[in-house]
């Protein structure tokens, strides 16, 4: 069982830190790298055994394509090197896992663009997971945008996590991606050699039960299952995700995240964290799925 770090853009705007659109997360740090230092030593001091590079908004969408090709690889060398010294300071054996995002902004698989995501793939390949112990690409909405990131990540000597994200469609008897195709459609088209973990992560948690079934079924035994969820509210509209417009709900507490995730353990999973919305008080609370 190994336990996830939880959501870093509002863990920083909760704590002060630097923090707006578009930057969203990359604004700390660009501005404040010292918080983010901070934000992975509070999930660690929690129970996190995985902390993930904050580096989900180093995309064009966020900081801007100019800055991106400019700077870029420094925020990323250097939203790898902040999450590799808390490593190194720790005694825990901390894994760090170097998050891959949706280059093209989250939730919009229509906007993928195969040919174009190459270079900005191979931007985060060449500067950020030569600090990771593990690839983790995160809010994978469509099948295309898989397959684009094992082609880049296939050949690097670290494990491949590929993680879904979903239709929030409660109890589905077929889960669907965000792009409408079907999960274990995708969960069957992984090929790379080094892929040995597959999540599902930012869906509302009511979501994660069916999808958990789903993929239990078609993944094979050598392979690990997570998921990590979000705590948006119900009525959260996809299209706000990259808008900074966060609703989030009042009723997730951490009690009830963790019976949340006491269930999708039973369920096969072995890597459990949270999303956005869910944070230290939540991750703390899951260290109770080791005992």
């Amino acid at each position: 069982m190994k336990i996830l770090d939880g959501g870093m853009g509002i863990y920083l705007r909760e704590s002060g830190a630097p923090f707006k659109q578009p930057e969203w997360s990359a604004l700390a740090l660009i501005e404040a790298p010292e918080t983010v230092k901070n934000a992975h030593l509070a999930y660690a001091d929690a129970g996190a055994d995985i902390i993930t590079t904050n580096s989900y908004a180093l995309v064009p969408f966020h900081i801007g394509e100019k800055r991106f090709y400019k700077d870029g690889p420094k925020l990323l060398a250097r939203a790898g090197k902040l999450a590799a010294d808390v490593r190194e300071e720790s005694n825990n054996g901390l894994i760090v896992a170097s998050s891959i995002p949706p280059v093209f902004g989250s939730y919009e698989p229509e906007k993928f663009r195969p040919d174009d995501a190459v270079h900005l793939l191979n931007m985060f390949k060449e500067n950020l997971v030569e600090f990771s112990d593990v690839i983790l690409a995160e809010t994978v909405s469509s099948i295309q945008e898989a397959e684009a990131i094992q082609a880049i990540f296939c050949g690097v000597d670290q494990p491949l996590w590929i993680s879904f994200s979903l239709k929030d469609e409660i109890n589905a008897e077929e889960p669907l991606l965000r792009s409408g195709e079907v999960l274990e459609h995708a969960i069957s088209s992984l090929m790379a050699k080094n892929i040995e973990a597959v999540l599902i992560n930012c869906n509302q948690p009511e979501v994660m039960k069916s999808a958990l079934r789903v993929a239990k079924k078609i993944l094979p035994s050598n392979k690990e299952l997570g998921v990590y969820a979000n705590a948006f509210q119900s009525t959260y509209n996809e299209k706000k995700a990259n808008s900074g417009h966060s609703e989030l709900r009042d009723d997730l507490s951490p009690r009830e995240y963790f019976n949340y995730a006491e269930l999708w353990k039973s369920l096969g999973a072995t890597i459990i964290g949270g999303c956005c919305g869910i944070g230290v008080q939540h991750i703390s609370e899951l260290k109770k799925l080791k005992v």
